[in-house]
């Protein structure tokens, strides 16, 4: 364990974990109501000069690039396809040197007709959020009858060359448990990279129960009715996902087990907040405000500092099991899920 904050120009904690992955929440607002997410009234969105301005986002990011050592950037929400600069952002993102991955996590809803200009832009690839295949299910989970534009955005980013393209699956009991091996069968068959994720206690109607969630061996279980799982000889290093090759490959699917088989020792990411807030841990009940040492003058170097003291803060543990476990405040449509 470290003694101190680091110095060098990384982003360390405590624990001797580097962070070189950026998740910047670009909003908090989205086109969706998806029912583990927010109550289908929404939720109260921040005011605009609480946002983040493009140019501070992309002054950040620089800092967390050129001074912090991050190598991946990853656009976030709320839904990033709806804030109006987000081509402009990734322009700029992307010019960076030493030039970071940038990619993004979506909905899909018009990245059919955005992901040219994206592309173009700088954007790698892209993660889309599909849970289900079903017309209504969609609606009903979502409460927005928006499946086929979804499924054109996938096509579309294909098109554009965002590869891989990936897809993010929760599943859900008595919801959609049963659609992983139809969600695998799709992937596969458009060549796309499915991950499912086990649910995560972020909503915010703070609703989520442990006993009833999906756990890593029930995926499993469910995908291997359909298709052979072998181990992916491929190292993990920092990934989310535990992967298998698809019947013996190539195409592979992952398994993000946030829950039962926490991660957390390897970690390597940092978060950046729609309003400027340093989130060291998705989980974390506490934040680190860099807008306002920005708007207050702060220089690259102040930036910095102020940014590694809030990661050396990062617990050992998002702390899901822990009794005293408390959940955010905020959720993860504001945080950048």
């Amino acid at each position: 364990m470290s003694a101190t904050p680091g110095t060098d120009g990384v982003l360390v904690d405590r624990y001797d974990r580097v962070a070189r992955d950026l998740r910047v929440s670009l909003t908090d607002k989205c086109n969706l109501r998806c029912t583990y997410c927010m109550p289908a009234e929404g939720l109260p969105w921040l005011a605009g000069p609480e946002l983040l301005t493009d140019a501070e986002i992309v002054r950040l990011v620089r800092v967390a690039v050129e001074r912090l050592g991050v190598t991946e950037v990853r656009f976030t929400g709320g839904e990033p396809l709806i804030r109006p600069g987000l081509v402009g952002i990734v322009t700029a993102v992307a010019a960076l040197r030493p030039r970071p991955r940038v990619s993004l996590t979506t909905n899909g809803i018009g990245l059919d007709r955005l992901a040219p200009a994206l592309r173009t832009a700088g954007l790698d690839r892209v993660n889309v959020s599909l849970d289900t295949l079903d017309a209504d299910r969609f609606t009903r989970l979502t409460r927005r009858p928006r499946l086929d534009a979804v499924l054109a955005g996938l096509a579309g980013a294909a098109a554009a060359g965002l590869n891989p393209v990936k897809i993010n699956s929760v599943l859900m009991r008595g919801v959609n448990e049963d659609e992983a091996p139809a969600l695998l069968r799709f992937a596969v068959d458009h060549d796309y990279q499915l991950r499912i994720i086990e649910q995560m206690p972020l909503d915010a109607q703070h609703g989520w129960n442990r006993d009833t969630m999906v756990t890593a061996e029930e995926i499993l279980t469910s995908l291997r009715t359909v298709f052979d799982l072998s181990p992916d000889p491929a190292e993990r290093g920092a990934a989310p996902a535990e992967t298998w090759l698809v019947d013996g490959g190539p195409a592979r699917v992952g398994v993000i087990a946030s829950v039962t088989r926490p991660f957390c020792g390897d970690c390597d990411r940092t978060r950046l907040t729609a309003d400027g807030q340093v989130r060291a841990c998705l989980f974390a009940t506490e934040e680190s405000d860099l807008r306002a040492a920005l708007r207050a003058g702060a220089d690259d170097d102040e930036l910095a500092r102020r940014w590694r003291t809030a990661m050396w803060g990062k617990r050992a543990g998002h702390g899901i099991d822990d009794p005293t476990f408390l959940q955010p405040t905020r959720p993860m449509s504001a945080i950048g899920g």
